[in-house]
């Protein structure tokens, strides 16, 4: 019986895929090669989950992969209409990711609350200056997005006694929908991004959004960059519209050294790192190789995403 094939558009460092050894034969890519290589595969394996090769690769007929996996919780980088209407399973990378971002979530928080970034600027200015911090304990939060990653933030923000909202697609027990979001975040202390990039996601914080925030609120992003129109945020922080923001996903990246951004007062940038802790390629790779025993065996598969939705739907 011949084995199944393997497609894995490569980034460094390579998935370790030793366990597949004698059971698939595994076959690299990367955006150059993708599109001539899909049509013999079974499995593609986006390991280099930041390309869009997939989207200009996809075949509309013909051969094309059985099963799709994403080394990350967003999709969008990849969906397609040719994707998206086809026989074609597509998993991602939900549950690695969930913990370590409601952390750095926390730390951002207790960042700001504490004004840590501007006690380091001014100890490497060897400067005294006292100040009063915010008391963290008994604010309130938005959390826009209810997948998993959105419930984990909340569960941690709470650990800080800070009360949360969370806001989903659709509204349900404990989950606010998007009706509520306005009368949610002109309230809010704290308004975290967390929701999947689709078609009505996209753009949603934007300058009415941002004048809706009261002065002393901090917005922050560890979705995806295309929730945020950027010069809107940036004049809202310039005009102290809101008091301090910070972005960990942005609409291009890698931010080029000429944003201006890098010069908005008040805001935190830091290069799409929440969710990236040590070992988390290990833990990415360990997953796909469960789902892919799963698959091998033909058992039902986890993860599985609603690629009219753009995400995996909640139970």
């Amino acid at each position: 019986m011949t084995s199944p094939t393997l497609l894995v558009l490569d980034a460094d460092p390579l998935p370790r895929l030793g366990r597949l050894t004698g059971r698939a034969r595994v076959l690299h890519a990367d955006a150059s090669t993708l599109a001539e290589r899909l049509p013999s595969a079974d499995v593609l394996l986006v390991w280099d989950f930041t390309s869009h090769a997939v989207r200009h690769a996809w075949p509309g007929e013909g051969p094309r992969p059985r099963w799709v996996h994403t080394a990350s919780a967003g999709v969008d980088h990849l969906m397609c209409p040719e994707l998206a209407a086809s026989d074609t399973v597509v998993t991602n990378a939900r549950g690695i990711f969930d913990q370590p971002i409601a952390e750095y979530v926390a730390a951002l928080v207790l960042a700001m609350a504490k004004d840590l970034p501007r006690t380091l600027d001014l100890q490497r200015e060897r400067t005294w200056r006292h100040r009063e911090s915010r008391r963290v304990s008994g604010t309130r939060a938005v959390i826009v997005g209810s997948g998993p990653i959105g419930r984990t933030i909340a569960r941690t923000l709470k650990a800080l006694e800070v009360t949360t909202a969370l806001v989903g697609r659709t509204p349900r027990t404990g989950i606010h929908g998007p009706d509520d979001l306005d009368r949610l975040i002109a309230r809010a202390d704290w308004i975290i991004a967390a929701a999947p990039l689709t078609e009505q996601t996209y753009g949603m914080f934007d300058a009415r959004r941002f004048g809706v925030m009261q002065p002393s609120a901090r917005f922050i992003n560890i979705g995806r960059g295309g929730l945020v129109v950027e010069d809107a945020l940036a004049e809202a922080l310039s005009r102290r519209w809101i008091a301090g923001a910070a972005l960990d996903v942005f609409e291009h990246e890698p931010l080029g050294p000429d944003s201006p951004l890098w010069q908005v007062p008040d805001l935190i940038v830091s290069p799409h790192m929440s969710g990236d802790t040590v070992g988390w390629r290990d833990e990415l790779g360990a997953q796909f190789l469960e789902l892919y025993e799963r698959w091998e065996t033909g058992k039902p598969l986890l993860n599985v995403v609603d690629k009219k939705r753009g995400y995996v739907p909640g139970h």
